[in-house]
Order: structure tokens, then C-alpha cells, then sequence
């Protein structure tokens, strides 16, 4: 009897300690392709970014940490999400990591080109793109 081979199916990353469900509900963390992704859901601004936060700076935590923040699910944000996605690209750096970021919608990408943050995080459309991307780039220190 032969074996057969699964699909590669993401692996779910434990939440931090200290987060919990009710807080937990904008973001959730897995394991794909040697990345930690962030994927980020709904709405982000000042009453939801602290549960944001508690899964970028679980992510971002390892020295060399490879991390891309999955923003094709979320339906509004404003500046607090612009804060959250700086906030995980100093912490990355100063670890000697990388941080990508995979934004599609027009709206958030002017947002972010409009705070002069596209050419940092270089958006990609899909999270292998991003991976892609990554292993090709320096890293973040390296810019």
C-alpha cells in the first residue's frame, strides 16, 4: 500500500500569549512556503490594530524572520494600519529579516503610495509573489 502525497497546506502559527480570541479577530498567523504570514481581515484602525499588533510582533520577533502581511482581506484602513505595517518593518530590520507585504486593492495601494510607503514595502499581489521577491532581495537592513 503505497503513501500519497498531501497538499501543502498552510500550518497554523500558536497565537502569543496574552492574545486573546475576542481580540484576535482582524489577523491570524500561519506558516507558508518558509514565511510567516500575517493575514490581516476587515477593518484596521485604533480600536482594532492592538490585536493586529500582538500577531506582527509575534512575527517579527525572531532574529532573520521572514514575514509577509497579507492585506487582500482587509476592507478599510487608515493611518493606524500604516503605523502597525512601519512599526513590523523597523522591528524586521533591526533583526535582519524581511517584510513583505501583498496589497491588490487600488484604494489601500494609494493609501500607502500616498504616505510614500509603496517603494519600503514594494506590494506584491500574491503571497508567493512576495516570497519570491523576498529571496531575490536583500534584506531590510540592506536597503
Amino acid at each position: 500500500m503505497g503513501t500519497t502525497a498531501r497538499p501543502s497546506v498552510p500550518a497554523p502559527v500558536p497565537l502569543p500569549p496574552g492574545l486573546l480570541p475576542d481580540r484576535c479577530c482582524n489577523a491570524r498567523t500561519f506558516l507558508m512556503q518558509g514565511f510567516t504570514v500575517v493575514e490581516v481581515q476587515g477593518t484596521v484602525d485604533l480600536a482594532t490594530a492592538p490585536g493586529v499588533q500582538l500577531h506582527l510582533d509575534a512575527a517579527t520577533q525572531p532574529a532573520g524572520a521572514r514575514v509577509i502581511v497579507d492585506l487582500r482581506p482587509v476592507d478599510f484602513f487608515d493611518c493606524a494600519a500604516l503605523a502597525l505595517l512601519c512599526r513590523a518593518y523597523r522591528r524586521i530590520r533591526a533583526r535582519d529579516g524581511h517584510l513583505g507585504v501583498v496589497c491588490v486593492r487600488p484604494w489601500h495601494l494609494r493609501i500607502l503610495t500616498a504616505g510614500g510607503l509603496d517603494p519600503l514595502f514594494r506590494p506584491t499581489a500574491t503571497i508567493e509573489e512576495a516570497a519570491r521577491a523576498a529571496l531575490g532581495a536583500p534584506k531590510a537592513g540592506d536597503n
